[in-house]
């Protein structure tokens, strides 16, 4: 008897070739690993195809009609034999492709003729071929629609052919023969879905999903299939997060209110009004940091809202109960910003322990990599006693050697910048669970998806401060104008006459060495893969000598990036904020954080090669100080390519949260229970979170009811099962610690 459980080889019979191609290529080992291997895509075995005109040397996949078909004799010039050439005419809802098949046997080409003869309908798969002023589908491989007998689709195909996702060597009717087979020979594929369930939300069973996501008639029949997987995918990864979130309550955590008055007096000095969305935020982290569990809250906010200072309050908040907070920077560039603007906004109130410091006032401690071993042993005995209340630092904080009195409050800047095992080091030194704050400008695609499936509360602060003005973006296409790059460097220099100062930023420090942690955003394919880089990236160093002995030449122009030491870094931007740079030169170390009221334009050189989140942080660094900004996207990238679509929508909107859809449209989500941040690799196999999304809110509506009734989901042991084996997957190692 064979069950889903069973070696994948068990339904191949004698193809051991395709079994190998199938175990190694694709992964598979089991007959279940086999059935839901779901198609990507349908194609309708009655149409034509729509071909555009063939871009030669690429891969070419059409549904045509077989016009001509006739078999042609040659000798071999090398085994001087007498060979046989099909030669074969295709015609599609474009242009006419020839294909040659190569026979050593006449009966061979004779009965391949049969099969390919004119008016059928079939698949074919090769290389577009210009020969003769026509084109060629060379190298061929194909399929015919009504081909009848043992191996043929006929028998499992009503009008649509599945594409199913295929490496070299492997083609998607091979996979679709062997899925047929499994689908007739497998017995008691169990459901993990009980009646009930299936019932109130208007599911098919999981024999008629596997029947008709493989072989459906119509096009009705995919979408009842894909809706019975998606909700069961949404539902076991909503149970998973439904019981992490049950354990981490169960954790507890301090309370973190009353004691002292260091907010109260810190609130009584700010010179300006909070916006509403800031007071209702802060209300909200009160009251989290009041329960006597730890609190998970993503912050988000447009690039000027207010983050910091909300986070601020908090930390003070903390600080008052007697705990330390500590803030999490992914840059010493914005380590040092924090330190001195959280410093500033303090004022005598971060001097506790000196003589003249204002009651109840704290210590602000800065540690990061570069300082040195004098400095950092100072900064972490204040640390360890805990005379620090206010903790500023970069990935220094996670080492081993750093040490809380008491650590009550995790804030983590740019999130997207650290991965989940990271802010977990940091957690980890809290006595008890720490409260945790996230904060991020615009969502990256894993964010995106966590915010979604629930697994964050959530906080925005959705309006703008005053001060802040509008930002002017445009993209500058240097494929079709390459001169107006002279009008970029003109534009620069108008800014600094009106007395202005300007960003350029490069993806690249030096030649085509990248310094790790910087920009390495490539373009994706139509599937979301990366595609390599063509042509040289601008460099910051090269850029900036040419930039000084030429267009630019009597400006004061600087460079920054990060392999330079840091009190170069640190005096480079205090010079440029103190005016005495016109123009600074720079990798994306200045993407957040940087504030500088003066600068008015931002250069993006191969703005291309950031993501839409790089880029909606880079812009905001222009336009704080209440002058109009200016963000020019200087790009090679065609026209209609990803990467120029990925631009243009930058350049339409300054809204981060429409630009977090536009990412996650084009990168995916990420790895929603695992340590991936990219977005590339999805550990999402059937969801979407935008198109699913009401899925998701249902199946979480159904999870919670059903732990509710019955915790440890004895009713339904299939989906027990199922839970369990997510919750042990490498989707979810790193999940508790999120």
């Amino acid at each position: 008897m064979i069950t889903v459980d069973s070696p994948v080889a068990s339904v191949f019979g004698r193809a051991h070739k395709k079994r190998q191609l199938v175990r190694e290529g694709l992964g598979m080992e089991t007959v279940g690993d086999l059935l839901f291997h779901f198609p990507r895509r349908y194609v309708k075995t009655n149409e034509l195809s729509e071909v555009a005109e063939p871009v030669e040397g690429e891969s070419l996949s059409v549904v045509g009609r077989i016009t001509s078909s006739d078999v042609k004799t040659f000798q071999d010039r090398r085994t001087r034999r007498r060979s046989f050439r099909l030669e074969v005419r295709v015609t599609t809802n474009g242009p006419d492709f020839s294909l040659s098949f190569f026979l050593p046997y006449q009966g061979q080409a004779e009965s391949e003729q049969a099969r390919m003869a004119p008016g059928k309908f079939g698949m074919f798969t090769g290389k577009a071929k210009r020969f003769g002023g026509r084109w060629q589908i060379a190298q061929p491989h194909s399929v015919v629609f009504d081909e009848e007998g043992e191996g043929g689709l006929a028998a499992s195909m009503k009008g649509l052919l599945p594409i199913y996702p295929v490496t070299a060597k492997l083609y998607s009717w091979d996979v679709q023969k062997v899925v047929q087979a499994a689908l007739d020979m497998v017995e008691d594929v169990p459901d993990v879905l009980p009646a009930d369930l299936r019932e109130s939300h208007h599911l098919l069973d999981v024999t008629t999903a596997l029947r008709w996501i493989h072989g459906p008639d119509d096009y009705a029949q995919v979408g009842a299939a894909q809706k019975r997987f998606r909700f069961e995918e949404a539902l076991v990864t909503q149970l998973v997060l439904a019981r992490r979130r049950a354990e981490q309550r169960a954790l507890g955590a301090r309370a973190r209110t009353g004691g002292g008055h260091l907010l109260e007096a810190f609130d009584a000095r700010l010179p300006f009004e909070l916006t509403r969305g800031q007071q209702e935020v802060g209300e909200q982290l009160e009251q989290d940091l009041a329960e006597p569990h730890p609190m998970n809250r993503l912050l988000q906010g447009e690039v000027g809202s207010g983050k910091t200072l909300v986070a601020l309050r908090a930390m003070l908040r903390v600080v008052d109960s007697g705990a330390q907070a500590a803030l999490l920077a992914p840059t010493e560039v914005l380590a040092q910003q924090h330190h001195r603007s959280i410093g500033a906004m303090l004022g005598d109130l971060a001097t506790g322990g000196m003589l003249g410091g204002a009651s109840d006032a704290t210590t602000i401690a800065l540690l990061t990599g570069s300082m040195t071993k004098a400095q950092r042993q100072e900064a972490m005995l204040r640390i360890t006693t805990g005379e620090a209340g206010v903790v500023i630092g970069t990935h220094a904080l996670l080492e081993g050697g750093v040490e809380f009195a008491d650590l009550g409050l995790v804030v983590v800047d740019e999130q997207h910048r650290f991965g989940v095992e990271q802010r977990a080091a940091l957690t980890d030194k809290a006595g008890t669970p720490p409260h945790v704050l996230v904060m991020t400008a615009t969502p990256i695609p894993r964010t995106v998806a966590m915010t979604v499936f629930g697994d964050l509360e959530t906080s925005v602060l959705s309006e703008l401060p005053a001060g802040r003005a509008p930002i002017q973006s445009s993209v500058v296409p240097l494929a079709e104008q390459p001169h107006w790059l002279d009008r970029v460097w003109e534009r620069v220099r108008e800014e600094v006459a009106a007395g202005h100062q300007a960003y350029v930023v490069c993806p690249r420090i030096t030649g085509d060495v990248q310094e790790q942690g910087e920009s390495d955003q490539l373009d994706l394919d139509e599937d979301g893969e990366p595609v390599p880089a063509k042509a040289a990236l601008t460099a910051v160093e090269e850029l900036h000598a040419e930039l000084a002995a030429g267009p630019l030449a009597d400006l004061r122009v600087a460079v920054l990036h990060g392999r330079m030491p840091a009190d170069e870094k640190d005096r480079t931007m205090r010079s440029f904020a103190a005016g005495e740079i016109d123009v600074l030169v720079s990798t994306t170390v200045i993407e957040v954080g940087v504030d500088v009221a003066n600068a008015t334009t931002m250069v993006l050189m191969d703005a291309d090669r950031f993501g839409v989140s790089q880029l909606h942080q880079l812009r905001g660094r222009v336009g704080r100080g209440g002058l109009p900004g200016l963000c020019l996207l200087v790009s090679r990238a065609e026209t209609g390519s990803p990467a120029r679509d990925r631009l243009e929508a930058v350049a339409a909107t300054t809204d981060g949260f429409e630009l977090s859809r536009v990412d996650l449209e084009q990168r995916r989500e990420g790895d929603v229970l695992g340590r991936s941040q990219s977005g590339f690799r999805s550990s999402l196999r059937t969801l979407r979170v935008l198109r699913d999304e009401k899925t998701i809110v249902a199946a979480r509506e159904a999870a919670e009811a059903l732990l509710e009734t019955d915790p440890t989901l004895s009713a339904a042991p299939g989906l027990a099962a199922a839970v369990a084996d997510l919750e042990h997957s490498r989707h979810s190692d790193f999940m508790e610690k999120a």
